[in-house]
């Protein structure tokens, strides 16, 4: 998967990873050519005494070296460019993938992974691309060269750098493979310290308030200790690791410098090469260090790809059709025929059989208890989920063959959860219609009884909104993104429990303002206070996924036992208000 990921996304920077080679190719060949110079100088400027010689081969040498010091910037340049480019391209694909995601792909994931895949996977294989850009291109080459190059100084030691490599990959091999099921855990126990994080600082007032912070703070410190036990072992790991390196090397160099002395007392080699042999070794011995670096970024990468190609090849539950009806006849229709809907793995239904008709000018109530399934219906309606059996139409054609831009442009949707977005309050009613003036925000909040404590605050539209809606109440979230659906002035309004926040009275003064604007569209509404519905035009009850009353209040009263049950339940507290 990380060669596959990888190969795919720097496809179009073909010319920058040209360039990278390039220029590390020539970098590298000239610094191995450099010890050579270096010996030259010893043999014939510094044991002749030739000051003329020293000066102008060191004047070539130190040219030489400001080559070789342009070419590794140059390389590293492009090759930052590249890495940063790659990690853009990957995060940005993730972004719009997850995006197409219906709410069963979220819910398979989860929030936390996938803002861990996100950021810190595409950062991890983002790193070993800018490495492998300055390091494991350089590697091989020296490698190479340096061997090439120390046999061509003096042949008689070159079992030495054949003794070494072995050893030196043996070594980084065994510690590597130790390495990758450490770094494969560490992702899983990072996915869940954000999991708990994210918890705790969502539910932080609920854990206040029923007094379990050291409950939490428990299952917090368990997780971190996982993370932080797995990081020890990956670390003790890598830690042995450049000892290991450096003890091979150190006795690398021992054995060359006793074994070259002694071809050097017999005039076998001169000590200008004897210098330049030492130079290639170590030369040799780098480019495994820098090997070793890259191999030990690699399992964590592959980790990180494997994660990042999870989410990349999982399509959507909810496919758009390829040749999309975009002209719906019907205005504002709704219609579910015989629909069912199965979560994945699940043994029951938690919608069955339900038909309906909603036509403009309606009002459709869906009361039910909780997990009746109420939800469920209405988000099949805007396809966060598509129907595992029968069909839901919206203007006379099937939701699954409309286009989702025409099919949502029709829709006003205010979700159980009002979530606004950090900005202002202007900028969140402009996401049901970017072009809405002043006039149309504050009569969309004059309907939807906000007005009133938006004029109260000091900048009015402007002013600002914490992430979430933090700095509102639970009705204020509420009645804002009520005017952020009304102020599109869609065909079909859906309201899901939308108005559980508000008290009574202004419950009541919302609707009777909703009824004008409402009058030439199609209202479905999801509650459970019968206050709210007990004026719809039809009104559905719900229990267990199954359709078991319908009809207006009054008739329900008479003819359903479940809606009896409901409405004596909250009777008492109604009519208390």
């Amino acid at each position: 998967m990380l060669v596959r990921l990888i190969r795919e996304h720097l496809r179009p920077y073909q010319r920058q990873l040209t360039a990278i080679v390039a220029l590390q190719f020539v970098g590298t060949v000239v610094m191995l050519y450099l010890p050579t110079i270096n010996a030259d100088i010893i043999d014939k400027g510094v044991v002749t005494g030739d000051t003329g010689y020293i000066i102008r081969r060191g004047g070539f040498m130190l040219a030489v070296s400001l080559l070789q010091i342009a070419c590794s910037v140059a390389a590293v340049w492009f090759s930052a460019r590249t890495a940063m480019a790659f990690g853009r391209d990957v995060r940005a694909e993730l972004f719009h993938r997850v995006g197409s995601f219906s709410a069963r792909e979220v819910q398979h994931f989860g929030a936390p992974s996938l803002i861990t895949r996100e950021t810190n996977d595409v950062q991890q294989v983002q790193m070993l691309v800018l490495m492998g850009g300055t390091l494991m291109v350089a590697s091989p080459i020296m490698m190479v060269g340096g061997i090439v190059m120390a046999i061509h100084v003096n042949a008689g030691l070159a079992w030495l750098v054949v003794l070494v490599v072995p050893v030196l990959a043996t070594s980084v091999g065994f510690i590597v493979s130790r390495m990758i099921p450490s770094f494969r855990l560490m992702q899983e126990r990072v996915d869940e310290v954000n999991r708990l994080l994210r918890e705790q600082i969502t539910g932080v007032r609920v854990v206040r308030a029923f007094v379990r912070e050291e409950h939490e703070t428990a299952r917090f410190a368990g997780a971190n200790h996982e993370l932080t036990d797995v990081s020890i072992t990956a670390g003790r790991w890598l830690a042995g690791m450049f000892p290991t390196v450096m003890l091979v090397a150190n006795v690398a160099s021992v054995g060359v410098l006793w074994f070259g002395g002694h071809r050097v007392e017999s005039g076998h080699m001169q000590v200008g090469e004897l210098t330049a042999y030492l130079s290639y070794l170590m030369q040799i011995v780098m480019s495994v260090m820098m090997a070793t670096f890259m191999v030990m970024m690699i399992p964590r990468s592959a980790v990180c790809a494997d994660r990042i190609t999870e989410v990349l090849d999982t399509d959507s539950s909810v496919v758009p059709d390829p040749d999309p009806v975009t002209d719906i006849v019907e205005r504002g229709t709704i219609r579910f025929e015989d629909v069912e809907f199965t979560h994945p793995g699940a043994d029951v239904p938690v919608v069955r059989g339900v038909s309906l008709e909603a036509t403009p000018g309606q009002t459709l109530a869906i009361i039910g208890s909780t997990g009746a399934g109420k939800t469920t219906m209405l988000n099949l309606i805007p396809r966060l989920f598509d129907v595992t059996a029968g069909r839901v139409l919206v203007g006379g054609v099937d939701v699954r063959r409309l286009d989702q831009d025409a099919l949502w442009s029709r829709l006003g949707l205010v979700p159980q959860k009002a979530f606004l977005f950090t900005g202002t309050i202007a900028s969140n009613l402009r996401y049901g219609k970017p072009d809405a003036t002043e006039d149309e925000m504050w009569e969309a909040l004059e309907i939807a009884q906000a007005r009133d404590f938006v004029e109260a605050m000091p900048d009015g539209l402007e002013s600002r909104i914490a992430q979430g809606g933090s700095n509102l109440s639970g009705g204020q979230r509420q009645r804002i993104a009520i005017a952020r659906a009304l102020i599109r002035r869609p065909e079909i309004y859906l309201f899901d429990d939308s108005f559980s926040a508000l008290d009574l009275a202004t419950d009541a003064r919302l609707r009777a303002a909703l009824a004008p604007v409402t009058r030439d569209a199609t209202v479905l509404i999801v509650a459970q206070r019968v206050s709210t519905i007990r004026d719809a035009d039809q009104i559905l009850v719900v229990e267990d996924g199954l359709v078991v009353g319908r009809g207006t209040h009054s008739s329900l009263l008479e003819t359903c036992t479940t809606y009896q049950e409901i409405v004596q339940s909250q009777l008492s507290a109604e009519e208390a208000a």
